[in-house]
């Protein structure tokens, strides 16, 4: 199931999270990146950008955002970024999603005007 929510629909269309994280990841501060929908009042759901920086490396929101800027389409752009210490997996390996959601399930936008 966690599969079926690596597409998020923003507006009645879908934004993939799997190419937003590839993306993210070409940053040269970002050691991973995940991206997950959170509620938007507006757009229903908008992309969430969570990153975990390498050791010893620093960056803000608006370093990553304008590293993306131009390689994806502007309504794809993560309305913010997110970052934390670590990101979770599976045994596996795989990002966990779920427990990202569950983490983020109360986060608003700065930028959601109801």
């Amino acid at each position: 199931t966690d599969r079926s929510k690596d597409v998020i629909k923003s507006g009645g269309e879908w934004i993939s999270s799997i190419d937003l994280e590839n993306l993210a990841v070409g940053h040269p501060a970002v050691a991973e990146a995940a991206v997950i929908g959170v509620h938007h009042p507006k757009w229903d759901e908008r992309p969430l950008l969570i990153v975990q920086l390498k050791q010893g490396e620093s960056a803000t929101r608006e370093d990553i955002l304008k590293y993306m800027d131009g390689k994806i389409a502007k309504w794809w752009m993560p309305d913010d970024v997110a970052f934390v210490d670590g990101i979770p997996h599976t045994a596996t390996g795989k990002i966990l999603k779920t427990a990202l959601r569950d983490q983020f399930k109360d986060y608003t936008f700065p930028t959601a005007a109801a």
